[in-house]
Parts: C-alpha cells; sequence; structure tokens
C-alpha cells in the first residue's frame, strides 16, 4: 500500500494576504508540481489549504471566530450586512480559492476530490466533528483536498471557524498509512527564535518542541486563527502519535517535495518532546 502525507499549504503561502480575494497562481502552480513528482515517488497526498486574503480579512471584520454576536453591531463591509450573510459569503469566497488551487491542480493531470468541511464538519479545535471515511479511498492520480472555513456550531454561538491547522490534526493521526505533515509556510524557513524582520539566518529552530519559547509574529489585524504558534501547537499534537513533522519556507517548493518525500531539508523539525 502506498504511504500517505498530509500537506498543509498556508493561505498566506497562496494568496496576496494583504489584499482581498487575490490568488497567487505562480506559486500554485509551483506548489501543484510537488505534488506531481510526489505521487511519482509513489506517495499520495492530502491536501489542506489555508485562507489568506479570501478567508480572513472579512471574518476578522465580522468576528466569525467568536460564533454568533447577538448584541454587537457591526458595520456593513459593502458587501454583507449581518454576521450571517458574512458566513456565506466568506464560505464561497473559500469555493473561489480552492477553485483556483484545484485548476492549477488540473492543469497537472491531477484529479482534486474535494471536500468542503462547511458541508461535512461542525464545531471547531483539533477534535471537530466529521466523518473522515471520505477521505479513505484514494486512487493514483488523486488528491483529496480540503481547506480553513467557517462551520456550523453547536448551541448559541451557532459558527465557528475550522481553521485548516485544526484539520490537519485528525487527517493525520486517522487516516491510515499517513508518514508526515508538513506544513508550507510563507517567507520564513520555519519557527524562528525572534520574529522574522530582525531574525538572522541562525535563528531558525531546526527542532522544536513545545518547551522552547519563541517570538512568532501573528498578524492579529487580520488572522482570526492562530498563526505560527497554533502550527506550532497542532505540528506537536500530530507529532506525539509518532508522525514526522516538518514546517519550510513554501516559497522554495525544492523543500516542499523534499518534506513530502522525507528527505533532510532546511526547515523545523516538530516533536511532542525533548
Amino acid at each position: 500500500m502506498r504511504e500517505r502525507v498530509v500537506i498543509k499549504w498556508g493561505g498566506g503561502l497562496i494568496t496576496e494576504k494583504s489584499s482581498l480575494c487575490t490568488p497567487d497562481l505562480e506559486i500554485l502552480e509551483r506548489l501543484a508540481l510537488t505534488i506531481v513528482d510526489c505521487q511519482k515517488n509513489g506517495i499520495d497526498v492530502i491536501l489542506v489549504h489555508g485562507a489568506g486574503s479570501y478567508g480572513h480579512l472579512r471574518a476578522k471584520h465580522w468576528r466569525l471566530n467568536e460564533g454568533l454576536l447577538t448584541n454587537v453591531q457591526i458595520k456593513s463591509d459593502g458587501v454583507c450586512k449581518t454576521q450571517k450573510e458574512a458566513v456565506n459569503t466568506v464560505r464561497q469566497e473559500m469555493l473561489e480559492l480552492n477553485a483556483h488551487v484545484c485548476h492549477a491542480l488540473e492543469q497537472k493531470n491531477i484529479t482534486p476530490i474535494v471536500h468542503p468541511p462547511h458541508l461535512w464538519a461542525k464545531n471547531t479545535g483539533p477534535s471537530f466533528d466529521g466523518n473522515l471515511n471520505r477521505f479513505n479511498h484514494q486512487e493514483q492520480g488523486q488528491v483529496h483536498v480540503t481547506f480553513g472555513d467557517v462551520v456550523n456550531v453547536e448551541g448559541d454561538e451557532a459558527f465557528g471557524i475550522l481553521s485548516g491547522d485544526d484539520l490537519v490534526v485528525r487527517l493525520a493521526v486517522e487516516l491510515p498509512r499517513v508518514q508526515r505533515l508538513v506544513f508550507a509556510i510563507k517567507g520564513v524557513d520555519g519557527i524562528l527564535r525572534l520574529p522574522p524582520d530582525v531574525a538572522k539566518d541562525n535563528d531558525l529552530i531546526e527542532n522544536w518542541h513545545p518547551d522552547i519559547e519563541f517570538e512568532g509574529t501573528h498578524q492579529s489585524q487580520i488572522d482570526v486563527t492562530g498563526g505560527i504558534g497554533l502550527k506550532a501547537a497542532r505540528g506537536a499534537l500530530v507529532a506525539s502519535h509518532e508522525i514526522d513533522v516538518v514546517m519550510v519556507n513554501g516559497d522554495y517548493t525544492e523543500r516542499v517535495l523534499d518534506a513530502m518525500l522525507g528527505n533532510a531539508v532546511r526547515g523545523t523539525r516538530i516533536t511532542a518532546k525533548q
């Protein structure tokens, strides 16, 4: 049986995160090639992608990560007038981004099988509810694809954001034959001891576990999930199940491929403990 790898393409990597709903088509094409090469090496791929400029900006404005706010007035963003309208709009925008991802794959003769979370998952966090059987069967040349999304939540909250960083936990841990989880992120080589704008080459933490502190930046003005801190924490959770976890700079797609294949690569290896 072919082994499998779960790969997370960060939203900031595949979009222009500061411009609403703007994909980076060049990086999508290059990343699609890594999946082609991975499959040629006998490894099947499960792809999770982030939201970037397709989800975070509008979700931040409407505070969708906080659930339904019945006693809060939020100004119209010019497209939506209510949180519930924003939920539907963000879901539609995520489908638009996913269409760009799928087009890049199809251009390389890869067949994407798409699983929008709002259709099959509910609740948030790494123990969200949702049957993963839909990801089990995989023919050669096929890639299962899912993404961060606004999902229904039980109780008064009504809805919330299921991050791609939470999706990868269950996918990596519960699906059969998954050997590795790879985070491909934008602009940095992995987890750095200092914020990227002041870090030097030797500030890369090549082996990270939860006891090691670092000063990552979180773009809280636009990001409604948890930035690199969430990726690190979720990566350690996956690593506790004896699955290899690596974080690499997605701008260097040869590194992404090496990480998917299990080769040594510049980046951060994440473990559960020392």
